[in-house]
């Protein structure tokens, strides 16, 4: 059983090592700033005896990832990890600018060379979930929930996926393109089609679906309706082809190109920007297959879509069902600090930095990794 179905049942509180599988080379120092590691051996030969606090902290407000990830790393690879006091915010928490989510307490060479990698997991998970949440809310602002799919891994390296996907998790993603993106958190992906499929078939959009729907015959069927770059056309292709069993359609028209219909529908044209997948081009497409008696065909948008642009389009009711997101989700706009702030209960720390206590941090056991 995955990790993550136990901490969901209440079974145990964070997710360990047996989910994230750590690289062992951080217990060599791999992956820390070589000047932590320097300071780990002067401390441990010069001044041994100190315990202090650590605190980290970020500058927005933000949807907190990364705590379950940062206390695994600790507790895998600090030395007498049990000796160490952790408090914590839980992933999935709102936090403000400034709030503290995480202190150790211990002697600095026991875990002090983790702490830019800790400043690093938080950042990009929380950047990651941050920005999924705004999406996510943004796709809502028509007053129904329209469901976003992660699309991120062609815009960030493949090593990326498991974290990125489990924090789009955590930021209220729950349909995401690759089975890795799933890996934390138990699903497993989804698609349909690339333009890569349509291509083989010569640009024939129904011999491609139906060639889908011959090898994934349990699938929901989804066509991609852009390659042609005519989506009104080939959506009532498949449409009146595949009837009741099509479910859906998605449009992924390039920022670069105007939709065909456009060029026959000119009269339409110069109150709006005609390009790419535009909220006139959706709504044609609407009125096209409800005119035909398609009111079941769902419609997916991707391509370049952002937070505004999503807010943008559901202000204007635009009748998208789904969005497909993905380079905008991982931009890392969050930073984590960690800051030294007591020694041996006394504060002390760089000009400008105290100790900010959060009554909402809660107490991490030490548990053995079984």
């Amino acid at each position: 059983m995955k990790e993550i179905y136990r901490k969901l049942n209440g079974e145990i509180d964070r997710l360990t090592n047996k989910t994230f599988k750590f690289d062992e080379r951080v217990a060599d120092g791999w992956f820390s700033a070589v000047y932590f590691l320097k300071t780990k051996e002067i401390v441990k030969n010069h001044v041994p005896d100190n315990e202090v606090t650590m605190q980290f902290f970020q500058k927005d407000h933000a949807v907190l990832c990364g705590t379950d990830e940062a206390i695994a790393l600790i507790h895998t690879f600090a030395d007498h990890p049990e000796e160490l006091d952790i408090y914590s915010l839980k992933d999935g928490d709102k936090i403000s600018p400034y709030e503290t989510v995480l202190t150790v307490t211990g002697p600095y060479q026991n875990f002090g060379f983790l702490e830019g990698i800790i400043d690093g997991m938080l950042a990009r998970r929380t950047s990651v979930s941050t920005n999924v949440y705004n999406v996510v809310k943004a796709a809502r602002t028509s007053g129904r929930q329209k469901p976003i799919i992660f699309m991120g891994d062609r815009d960030d390296h493949f090593t990326q996926q498991s974290g990125d996907g489990y924090a789009a998790f955590i930021g209220g993603s729950t349909a995401q393109a690759t089975h890795a993106m799933n890996e934390w958190w138990g699903k497993e992906g989804m698609g349909t089609m690339p333009h890569a499929l349509i291509q083989m078939f010569k640009g024939d959009v129904v011999a491609a679906t139906k060639a889908y729907q011959e090898q994934f015959p349990n699938d929901q069927l989804m066509a991609l309706v852009d390659y042609n770059n005519d989506v009104i056309t080939d959506s009532l292709k498949v449409a009146r082809e595949f009837g009741e069993t099509l479910k859906g359609v998605r449009l992924d028209t390039s920022r670069n190109l105007v939709d065909k219909y456009f060029l026959r529908n000119q009269h339409l044209m110069g109150t709006f920007d005609p390009r790419g997948v535009n909220p006139e081009l959706v709504f044609a497409l609407r009125r096209a297959l409800d005119k035909e008696g398609f009111r079941h065909v769902k419609i997916v948008v991707s391509g370049g879509f952002t937070k505004e642009r999503i807010r943008d389009f559901e202000e204007q009711g635009v009748p998208v069902d789904m969005y497909g997101v993905g380079g905008s989700l991982l931009k890392i706009g969050i930073g984590f600090t960690g800051d030294n702030v007591f020694i041996n209960g006394q504060h002390e720390a760089k000009e400008g930095r105290k100790f900010n206590p959060n009554p909402r941090l809660e107490y991490v056991e030490y548990h053995e990794a079984e």
